[in-house]
Order: C-alpha cells, then sequence, then structure tokens
C-alpha cells in the first residue's frame, strides 16, 4: 500500500517503517537471516525516506556483526548516500550520522579495505570536476570529526586529572603560564642579587595512568615556570630577550595507545580526511570547516594522528587560493590555528620546521607579506624562524631581514642576535649585504658590539649553536640562554670562548658532567648557572667547586647527593641562592 499509493504523504511511506522499528524492538531473538530478510524486505520504502532512530540502531548493529554482509553494500549503499546528499542537521538526527559512520567502517572491513571507501568517495563526489550535492562535503566532514572524536571519547571521560589543551602545548612550544610554586631558598639571597636571574620551577608531578578497553594513555607531566628574570636598573624599558623568544619547555609529555578497534576507526576517518582534500572544489570548503581545529585535545596530543593529518595540512599550504590557504591561520586573535600547531616545537611538530616554513612561504607569497603579520612572527614565532634561517632556510632569512628593514624588533640584542644568525649562512650574508646597503643604521648598530643577551631557539643542536658563534663577535655577551634546547656537553668547548658570560641556563638539555669540568675550568667569573633537569651528576657538580663568582646556582631534579651539596656550600663563599629540589639533598 505505501509503495503504490499516489498519495505523497511522508506518514504512508514512514509508518511502515515505524511499525517494523518496534516489531524489532520487541522481538530480540531473531536470527541473522531474518535480519537481512526483514531488510531487504523495506529496502524499498528507504529509498525515498531516513530510517528512523531505532531502525538506524538496528542497521548499525548490523554493520559492526555483519560487515561483509551483501546487504550493507545493496540495500544501505543508496540508503547512505541519500542522507549525505540530503540531510541538513545531523545535531536533530544523530542516528544518522552513526548509521553512516558504522556504514563506512564496514566498508573499510572487505578485503578491498580503504580501496572500496575510496571509490564511495568518489561517488559521492561525481565524475565531474565540480560536486553537484552542496550538502555532501560538510556531512561528510560531521561524520569524520565524529568518528575521530569516538576514538578518545573513553578518555575524554576521564580527563579530569589530565593535561589541558594549554598545558599540552604549552609543552612543546610556551612557556608554562602557571603560578610557579616559591623557589626553596636554603641560603638567604642578599640585596644585590635582586637583578640576577632568578630560576624557578613547579614541583614535579607523579605519572597518571587511565586505562580503559580502548585506550591506554600515560601521562608525565614535569610542570615548569620559565625563568623569572628582572631586568637590571636603567632597562626596565627593555624587553627581556628571553621573554621575546619562544622558549619550549618540554614540561608535559602525553602518549596515547588506542585499542586496535579505535585504532582503526582513526585510521580510516583520518584518511577520508585526506581523501576530501584532494579534490580541488572541496578542499576551499574542507579548510574553513577545519580551520578552528575542531578535535579533542587528546587528538592533537596523539602523535599518529597529527602525523597523518600533516597531509591535509599540506594539501592547504600547497593551494595557491588564498580562501585555503589563509584558513592556516587562527579564527581570531589569541587562538592557535594549524599555522602554531605545526610550528617547530608546536605540539604537532614532527619535522623540524619544514611543513611550517612551506606555509610561511605560501602566506609570505602572497597577501600576507604585511608588517601586521611580521609582528605576528616576531611575537610568537621569533625563536622558530631564527632556528631554520640558521639552518638555511632562504623564506626565513628572507623574513628575518624584513623584520630589521620594517624595524620590527626594538630590543638591540634581539636584532644583533638576528644580524648574526643572518651572517651564519652564504643565502643569509648575501640578503642582509644588499639589506645594509639600503640600511645605513644596521651597520653602525653592529659597530657597537655583540649583544649582551642572546637566546638560542628551542630544538637548536650543538651544530647550531657553533654555528651562530662562528657568524660573529660575541665578546659582550653576558647572559646566554639553552634553556630546553637538544645542545650537549660538546658545546662546552664553544661556551668557554665567551669571556663576558656571566649567566649561564642550560635547564633541561643534556648538558651532562664532561661539559661542566670544561666550564668550571674557564668561566670563572660565571654567576647565575642553571642545570634543572640536566642528567649531571656529583662527579661533574664537585667540579663547580672552583667557580668561586657563582652565587645563584639551580641543580632542582639532578642526582645531587647530599655530601655533595654540603661540600659546594662550603667552597663556593659567594653562593647566596640555591635549588636543590628533587635531589638527595632535598
Amino acid at each position: 500500500m505505501a509503495l503504490t499509493s499516489p498519495l505523497q504523504d511522508d506518514s504512508i511511506n514512514q509508518a511502515p517503517l515505524e511499525i517494523v522499528s518496534k516489531l524489532l524492538s520487541e522481538n530480540t531473538n531473531l536470527t541473522t537471516q531474518e535480519h537481512e530478510n526483514i531488510i531487504v524486505a523495506i529496502a524499498p520504502l528507504l529509498e525515498n525516506n531516513h530510517p528512523p532512530p531505532d531502525l538506524c540502531e538496528f542497521f548499525c548493529k548490523h554493520c559492526r556483526e555483519r560487515p561483509r554482509s551483501m546487504v550493507v553494500i545493496e540495500v544501505f549503499t543508496p540508503v547512505v548516500q541519500r542522507i549525505l546528499k540530503h540531510n541538513m542537521d545531523f545535531g536533530k538526527c544523530p542516528r544518522l550520522r552513526l548509521f553512516t559512520q558504522e556504514y563506512i567502517l564496514a566498508l573499510n572491513e572487505l578485503n578491498a579495505g580503504m580501496e572500496v571507501v575510496k571509490k564511495f568517495i568518489q561517488s559521492m563526489h561525481g565524475p565531474t570536476g565540480h560536486c553537484p550535492h552542496p550538502r555532501v562535503l560538510p556531512n561528510l566532514v560531521a561524520v569524520c570529526l565524529a568518528a575521530i572524536y569516538s576514538c578518545y571519547e573513553e578518555f575524554i571521560n576521564s580527563r579530569d586529572n589530565s593535561p589541558s589543551l594549554k598545558e599540552i602545548r604549552n609543552g612543546c612550544q610556551q612557556p608554562c603560564d602557571r603560578k610557579p610554586t616559591l623557589p626553596l631558598r636554603l641560603l638567604h639571597p642578599s640585596p644585590d642579587l635582586v637583578s640576577q636571574e632568578a630560576t624557578l620551577s613547579e614541583a614535579r608531578l607523579k605519572s597518571v595512568v587511565v586505562a580503559s578497553s580502548e585506550i591506554h594513555v600515560e601521562v608525565e607531566r614535569t610542570s615548569t615556570a620559565k625563568p623569572a628574570l628582572t631586568a637590571s636598573a636603567g632597562n626596565d624599558s627593555e624587553p627581556n630577550l628571553i621573554d621575546c623568544l619562544m622558549v619550549s619547555p618540554a614540561c608535559s609529555t602525553m602518549g596515547i595507545e588506542l585499542g586496535p578497534q579505535a585504532d582503526r576507526t582513526l585510521g580510516c576517518y583520518v584518511e577520508i580526511l585526506k581523501l576530501l582534500s584532494d579534490y580541488d572544489d572541496w578542499r576551499p570548503s574542507l579548510a574553513s570547516l577545519l580551520q578552528p581545529i575542531p578535535f579533542p585535545k587528546e587528538a592533537l596530543a596523539h602523535e599518529k594522528f597529527t602525523k597523518e593529518l600533516k597531509y591535509v595540512i599540506q594539501r592547504f599550504a600547497e593551494d595557491p587560493r588564498q580562501e585555503v590557504h589563509s584558513c592556516l591561520l587562527s579564527v581570531r586573535a589569541g587562538k592557535d590555528g594549524w599555522f602554531q600547531l605545526y610550528s617547530p616545537g608546536g605540539v604537532a611538530c614532527d619535522d623540524d620546521g619544514e611543513l611550517f616554513a612551506s606555509m610561511v612561504h605560501i602566506l609570505m607569497g602572497s597577501c600576507y607579506k604585511t608588517k601586521k603579520f611580521l609582528l605576528s612572527l616576531a611575537e610568537n614565532k621569533l625563536g622558530p624562524c631564527m632556528l631554520l634561517a640558521l639552518r638555511g632556510n632562504q623564506t626565513m632569512v628572507e623574513i628575518l631581514c624584513l623584520m630589521l628593514e620594517y624595524n620590527i624588533i626594538d630590543n638591540n640584542d634581539t636584532q644583533l642576535q638576528i644580524i648574526s644568525t643572518l651572517e651564519s649562512t652564504d643565502v643569509g650574508k648575501r640578503m642582509y649585504e644588499q639589506l645594509c646597503d639600503r640600511q645605513r643604521e644596521l651597520k653602525e648598530l653592529q659597530r657597537k658590539g655583540g649583544p649582551t643577551r642572546l637566546t638560542l631557539p628551542s630544538k637548536s643542536t650543538d651544530a647550531d649553536l657553533a654555528r651562530l658563534l662562528s657568524s660573529g663577535s660575541f665578546g659582550n655577551l653576558e647572559n646566554l640562554s639553552l634553556a630546553f634546547t637538544n645542545v650537549t656537553s660538546a658545546c662546552a668547548e664553544h661556551l668557554i670562548k665567551l669571556p663576558s658570560l656571566k649567566q649561564l641556563n642550560l635547564w633541561s638539555t643534556q648538558f651532562g658532567d664532561a661539559g661542566l669540568r670544561l666550564l668550571s675550568e674557564h668561566l670563572t667569573m660565571l654567576q647565575v648557572l642553571n642545570l634543572c633537569e640536566t642528567p649531571v651528576t656529583d662527579a661533574g657538580l664537585l667540579a663547580l667547586s672552583s667557580m668561586k663568582s657563582l652565587c645563584s646556582l639551580n641543580m632542582n631534579s639532578t642526582k645531587l647527593s647530599a655530601d655533595t651539596y654540603e661540600d659546594l656550600k662550603a667552597k663556593l663563599p659567594n653562593l647566596k641562592e640555591v635549588d636543590v629540589r628533587y635531589t638527595e639533598a632535598w
């Protein structure tokens, strides 16, 4: 009757589906074959009608239990195609979205796997260069986002004690904003040390393990606070160089291990996002839909997810259309965009900045070659730009030259560090010479001598430090921060050539005993030394007894013993501030 009635009334076709849905809920002991017979019987009714919610659950169950059934291909395919082409709001019909999600997962379970899914996506797009159905892309993206969220759902539900996205991001890219605990002053500071570097760190939190049937997460947080540096008298108007540059403490590490089913689901739906990004007509809308970064923080902290999604972001970066690559930027001020997440030190960066450089290149090459964009780079990403320029990246060299030319950088020490970075490579030296021909004041600045403060960008290596220090004169350098870089004891041979060095920050580096012994023999005038979270032991720390000028020493979270600490106190008469937390001497 429903199929033959000439009346165009939704209730006529919908009533039989509601009846079948009710009968199925009352008869839970039907065999699998009976399930398939019922689905085949109602298939004609589904050609022009969405299945009701209870029937969607029945279809989902069939997709999970019998993904290789021919019913999935022959009956469900046109139903899902209709949903994707015509559905206007998954928020009002969440079970339609869940059914679509389970149908795609069932396709992925077939022998051909992703090839079948790829053909399905192609069928939804159509054979022409422009998809005729405007609802297909947003509906597919909605299904992908919901599926990816479900992979991390159990952990999300237990996130009360988990680190926030801000903490995860801070763990790789920015100094922690949380208030540091007051340092444990075992020796009383004297008033003349007010302007010295006070190295502060928070208590290290124990590992938190959250286990579930789908997800095993191990979180280890070593929360640290950025060094509190007080400018000396007369320099209050100048920003501190360490505050100007990005420092990246590894204060949070999050390892996420998904269960087999969640892992397959994640792989399937990230692959779909990659397929969607391959269509030129879909890419602008896809970029706009993903610009707010609509993924849970656990996904952004998951290396597998960000590594696979990198393909999509690369497609955005390679697209010359402004409406596509402009979506790499954040949706509003103060919120990170893809541009930030994949920058060196960003939570998703795994390539030392290659993708970041390509994103900056396309942005600078189009409509973003403006002072405003350069100001945002100088404020938030100067460290990564300098690190990549130090390694010879031409785009970053050009950006540093533009910062100097447009007077973006006010701090003289920072300007001198940029000049030294430029002069460390052939391409940088050539561009800087061309700039100097146009900017006489830069020559005058360089004649006055090297910087007094210097901060190496995060992820810098021994080779980067050697290249930088060999590029110019650093005889005036008094304060050097290598915090959160990848330097080792091998860099000590370059550090001992800095005659004016008074403050050295080695926080969270791999600088060890061998380097410490070399420093103690040459840098006898050093006043402030930060060894927090370095692998130094008593063998190297004992050598510090010859550095009589030391007045501030941070040995937090090292392998310091109580006997060595007592020995240092006796032999270092000027030591006023010391931090020995999380050591045997604490």
